[in-house]
């Protein structure tokens, strides 16, 4: 049995290194509801985005922190409105695009910044918005298969709906908040009159390339594979998928030109018990080192544009929020694109199908 003495040398090395681990991220430790042991519950999409997560993000906190952190996967927003309702939580941590962020901030289903963790005013501007923080992006991009297209394939979205000039079997995602936006760029409307949508405009464009749409695709390697076998000679894909199959020597080109940008934002899931170890580990994510690796494995874009930094230009160049690639797309306006998601949705799927 240990003595009084004992007992109080024990806690009090617990206690420095819990002060030591809050130190080292350069945030404050406070002590809450949840023990410094405690599990935090991050929500992934698995797969190489949890290899590269678990390499870059998780490791690197529980070993400053000595908090350990499980992870559950796939991402569900349903999962994360059904926590705030019951308050039994799958996880604590998850990422949300834009439009499920202002969804699930409308819906009071994530918890407010935490100004003790989040100092927005030193990230880059709009990374913190919805109570949600920015981290990484990926891009729907035109890809097209070389063989096919020997003397140049399309470098816009005008010309993958030109039938004509650049024929051959399509895919695109079947998800309407990015296809409709591309359809309207398609048909001349500049990206700053994109939203609100205008649905049955972008629809009647669609009409022209749905003879030609050979899969509406589901899944990232879905349209990977399609276009590595030739199955379609163009494809609207994420460039992640690409990038892949650039590395692989396929040959396939990307085109950056009106790439369609949708971010990741870490949030809080509302009334977590773990809520503080759960913003120390969004705050040490989105710096610039580790995001820069997490990026690198995973082939996203930083947020934050000091990932750069420790990213090399090789690498760099294939990322939609590199400076020079960035400068050529467009971002999703979550806020506008909000209001109108349950109709575009349905009017789209209708459409799919008739």
């Amino acid at each position: 049995m240990k003595s009084n003495d004992q007992d109080f040398s024990i806690a009090r090395r617990r206690s420095l290194k819990a002060l030591a681990a809050g130190a080292s991220l350069g945030l404050p430790f406070i002590h809450g509801t949840a023990r410094a042991a405690d599990p935090l519950l991050v929500n992934t999409w698995g797969g190489s985005w949890e290899t590269a997560a678990s390499r870059h993000l998780f490791e690197p906190f529980t070993k400053e922190t000595g908090v350990p952190i499980r992870t559950v996967s796939p991402v569900s927003f349903a999962k994360l409105a059904a926590q705030a309702r019951t308050g039994v939580y799958e996880f604590d941590v998850t990422t949300l695009g834009g439009a499920d962020l202002v969804r699930a901030n409308e819906a009071g289903l994530i918890e407010p910044i935490d100004t003790r963790f989040i100092d927005a005013a030193a990230l880059d501007q709009d990374q913190v918005i919805h109570n949600g923080v920015g981290s990484h992006a990926f891009a729907t991009v035109i890809a097209f298969h070389k063989d096919k297209y020997p003397q140049g394939g399309p470098q816009d979205w005008t010309q993958f709906f030109d039938l004509e000039k650049f024929g051959g079997p399509r895919s695109m995602q079947r998800h309407a908040p990015r296809v409709l936006p591309l359809a309207l760029l398609a048909d001349g409307v500049p990206v700053d009159k994109l939203y609100p949508v205008d649905i049955q405009r972008a629809l009647a464009t669609l009409d022209r390339i749905k003879p030609s749409i050979r899969v509406w695709w589901t899944q990232g390697q879905q349209s990977q594979q399609l276009l590595r076998d030739g199955e379609v000679t163009a494809a609207a894909i994420w460039h992640g998928r690409v990038v892949e199959l650039i590395r692989q020597q396929q040959p396939v080109e990307l085109v950056w030109k009106d790439a369609q940008i949708d971010r990741a934002y870490w949030v809080v899931s509302k009334g977590s018990p773990r809520a503080q170890a759960a913003w120390q580990f969004i705050r040490a994510s989105v710096s610039g080192e580790r995001l820069a690796g997490f990026c690198r494995e995973a082939d996203y874009g930083p947020v934050n544009r000091k990932a750069f930094e420790f990213i090399p230009e090789k690498d760099a160049l294939m990322m939609p929020t590199f400076p020079k690639n960035y400068a050529q797309t467009f971002e999703q306006n979550v806020a506008a694109l909000a209001p109108q998601l349950n109709d575009i949705a349905r009017q789209f799927d209708r459409w799919v199908v008739r």
